[in-house]
């Protein structure tokens, strides 16, 4: 038996049947997948409501069978339908007496709310197949829905499904393989619990496997990467703050096969430091919803197999060659992100607290800057997220319908309503400790490994520079270039920059500012409403594809290249488009 799908029509039904809620008296929900979505139709009486779940909104779905219930006390008042729990049919615990197969769908719905606040809403369908008189008709039926659905997540064409395909998508594992790294020190040192709350139940529910690994020093991620096997992961996602993605990042750079990792291995990245600038950039790039939940558009980037090109900067001083994904920094801004360190347990809130600081006690540094203009077309329209069509619903977290019998069944109707109840162990995940292996062992300054990488495009750092670039000489505030459109979560350091438009927006700000205006400067920067207000004058933005910074080495400050500090001196550095790959939602 196949079941034809014509691909021509999104909206052609593809699997269709009615289940019902019997809590609820003549109330029938008919519920069809097409390519486009999983269609709810509500009929209540005289009243029909009608919502989609868009499938880009479906993370993953399982086929389950009842647990076993224990033997409690008599004397409970709470009805036996809310304390089922469900199993994976291989388990030993199964109710033999429950002949249903329950297939539970998990989806996070776009939705904007009043205000035009947009959030993501997580909803678990649970469609009980119990229909037939047998567990394996019951289970053949909801192992239909459940391939199909996996085939519209992944964008595979759907044409013809056979029974056969059927049987065996229980069976079926996913052929992808993350890696997670995670630093638990990472801002205010909740990265383990971020991951293990946040993050690994929506890899359960997607069914990703992963092998987890926890930093133990610094620089165990670079080294982690540059002496293992990346070949045997899908993607990397990074658990922590912006310093452990500058981390594998020139890990990479440290390979001699940089160039096919850096090209087929994309990064994922899960805020859990104080900055968390790429990953808030990523967010915005997408228009996903940051809050409530800053980790949950990394955990469906992670799962959704999404992934878009990344701009690169090469970044050279007197010592050494580095890759960077987000900003180089020199004066007020470096200032109060290293001198802020002994903050680090406050979180985001240790920048706020310094720059008050540092703009009582202000600071200017002598030196000169080169940039190289960038060629400035039109900005590109961004992307927008479109809301779930027909969304009339008003769907709670959780919605549980089934099949009808032939027969009435007063006990029938079992509920799984605790989030706890709907994860599962992740086939095939691991967690490996950070003892456990030799890979990511502290190496000693004699080994220090090559900088591999694209060959630069601009002089090397003592040489000059050609005419065509432009030169300031005096005395600065500030100078900070970035590459992204946040350089924390709170900050909006450039609002027309693109993860992948290939420039770097690079921020000037002269000592003749005064401090009313660096107060407006630094206020701005929140909404940045300093981008529009400023392209002359002591604050100016300037889009640039290299530059070059000359400090006047007899005074001393502080230079950051992605946050780290790096030493104070001559600095350069120039985009290479398109270089990398992010993981988006």
């Amino acid at each position: 038996m196949d079941i034809k799908i014509d691909e021509s029509n999104q909206n052609k039904t593809l699997l269709e049947e009615t289940f019902y809620v019997l809590t609820k008296k003549n109330c029938i929900f008919r519920v069809r997948l097409t390519r486009s979505g999983l269609c709810l139709i509500k009929e209540s009486g005289k009243n029909i409501k009608e919502q989609v779940i868009p499938i880009r909104d479906i993370i993953g779905c399982r086929c389950l069978r009842s647990k076993k219930q224990t033997k409690g006390c008599t004397c409970q008042s709470m009805p036996r339908s809310s304390s089922l729990e469900v199993v994976e049919e291989s388990s030993g615990e199964l109710d033999d007496s429950d002949l249903s197969a329950y297939l539970y769908i998990y989806a996070y719905i776009f939705q904007t709310s009043k205000g035009a606040n947009k959030k993501r809403e997580r909803t678990i369908i649970t469609l009980r197949f119990r229909s037939f008189d047998k567990y394996e008709d019951n289970n053949k039926e909801a192992q239909r829905w459940r391939t199909v659905i996996k085939k519209l997540i992944k964008g595979e064409n759907v044409t013809s499904i056979s029974i056969s395909d059927f049987t065996m998508s229980n069976k079926h594992k996913e052929t992808r393989r993350l890696l997670v790294l995670c630093n638990p020190k990472s801002g205010p040192g909740k990265g383990k619990q971020i991951f293990q709350h946040k993050v690994a139940p929506i890899l359960q529910e997607a069914e990703i496997p992963y092998d987890l690994h926890v930093t133990k020093h610094a620089n165990f991620a670079r080294e982690f990467v540059r002496g293992s096997n990346l070949y045997q992961w899908s993607g990397i996602v990074l658990v922590g703050g912006d310093g452990i993605i500058y981390e594998v990042i020139n890990g990479i750079f440290e390979r001699w096969d940089w160039s096919e990792i850096i090209r087929s291995i994309p990064i994922g990245v899960v805020p859990g430091g104080s900055g968390n600038g790429l990953a808030r950039s990523i967010a915005h790039h997408c228009s996903e919803p940051w809050l409530p939940s800053p980790t949950l558009p990394s955990a469906l980037a992670a799962v959704r197999n999404n992934q878009t090109t990344m701009d690169l900067v090469r970044v050279e001083t007197t010592s050494q060659i580095m890759f960077s994904f987000l900003s180089v920094g020199w004066g007020l801004l470096s200032d109060i992100d290293i001198e802020s360190e002994r903050f680090r347990m406050l979180g985001g809130q240790r920048f706020t607290i310094w720059s008050v600081a540092r703009l009582i006690g202000l600071r200017s540094y002598g030196g000169k800057l080169w940039y190289l203009p960038a060629d400035v077309p039109e900005t590109e329209p961004k992307e927008t997220l479109g809301s779930a069509c027909g969304s009339n619903l008003d769907l709670p977290s959780e919605v549980h319908l089934e099949t009808q019998t032939g027969r009435q069944r007063v006990d029938s109707w079992y509920s799984a309503n605790s989030r706890r109840s709907a994860y599962f162990s992740a086939t095939g995940s691991s967690y490996q400790s950070t003892t456990d292996s030799g890979v990511g062992e502290p190496t000693s300054s004699a080994e220090k490994p090559i900088m591999y990488g694209p060959a630069p495009q601009i002089p090397c750092l003592p040489a000059p520079l050609p005419t065509s670039w432009k030169c300031i000489s005096g005395r600065f505030v500030m100078v900070h270039a970035s590459y992204q459109s946040h350089l924390g979560e709170d900050c909006l350091f450039a609002p027309e920059a693109r993860l992948n438009d290939g420039k770097i927006w690079l921020l000037i700000v002269h000592a003749g500012a005064s401090r009313s205006q660096l107060l407006h400067f630094l206020l701005g920067l929140s909404t940045g409403a300093h981008a529009s207000s400023h392209s002359e004058g002591p604050i100016e933005l300037i889009p640039v594809s290299a530059f070059r910074i000359e400090p006047d080495i007899t005074e001393t400050g502080y230079m950051t290249v992605d946050g780290e500090h790096v030493e104070y001196g001559p600095i350069q550095a120039e985009i290479f488009p398109q270089l990398g790959r992010i993981m988006i939602p």
